[in-house]
């Protein structure tokens, strides 16, 4: 029975490689932030169609909003804007919080972050049941409910966004001041949804 001889030249190569394949996986450039970037130019893309299609029926009808529409109130809108901005900078500091591997700030930030979603949403399903127009009633009122409730949905994926990250924080080292992508992620998702409701706000509530 003849022994197998190792060839030390061999193994070293083998080594190499190795060591040369994951030296490039290391390498590979992170496009996930970018990636995010055009999945958001895309919805803005879709938002902008919307906003365009309410300003050429506000300036195409003789009357806008439609004669008998009753008034929309702003106290509960204004409040949930305030909320909605000041979230932004509460989620701001979730992140300026990992880059200095403060994980329990960071998990504090985005709990309050993701409890004024939840406000801001409680507070439009409350506006929603207290409207004297429903869905269909006119042009004015269905674009309202589709424009609104269009971001609404969009306030909701960003809140069980923040909430996965918030899970996911829960193990140690997850996210730190060389690895928060999730965080980065999320952040940016939400100064997203904040500044399409500005938009929003404008349009239909204050023109």
């Amino acid at each position: 029975m003849q022994s197998q001889i190792i060839d030390p030249a061999k193994i070293e190569q083998n080594h190499h490689h190795v060591a040369v394949t994951d030296a490039h996986h290391e390498a590979h450039p992170d496009h996930r932030l970018f990636g995010l970037v055009v999945f958001l130019i895309a919805e803005a893309m879709i938002f902008m169609g919307m906003f365009g299609a309410y300003l050429a029926f506000r300036a195409t009808l003789p009357v806008w909003p439609p004669a008998g529409t009753p008034e929309l109130e702003l106290l509960l809108p204004g409040v949930n804007t305030v909320i909605l901005i000041a979230s932004s900078f509460v989620m701001h500091n979730a992140d300026t919080a990992i880059k200095k591997n403060d994980n329990k700030g960071m998990r504090t930030w985005l709990a309050i972050t993701a409890a004024m979603g939840a406000i801001f949403l409680m507070g439009q399903v409350y506006e929603y049941t207290h409207l004297e127009f429903g869905l269909t009633t006119n042009l004015f009122a269905s674009t309202f409910y589709v424009l609104t409730g269009f971001h609404g949905l969009h306030v909701t994926v960003g809140v069980l966004a923040i909430l996965a990250v918030l899970w996911r924080s829960r193990t140690p080292g997850h996210y730190s001041n060389e690895k928060h992508f999730g965080i980065e992620a999320a952040e940016l998702y939400w100064h997203f949804v904040d500044v399409i409701w500005i938009i929003l706000f404008g349009l239909l509530y204050l023109l």
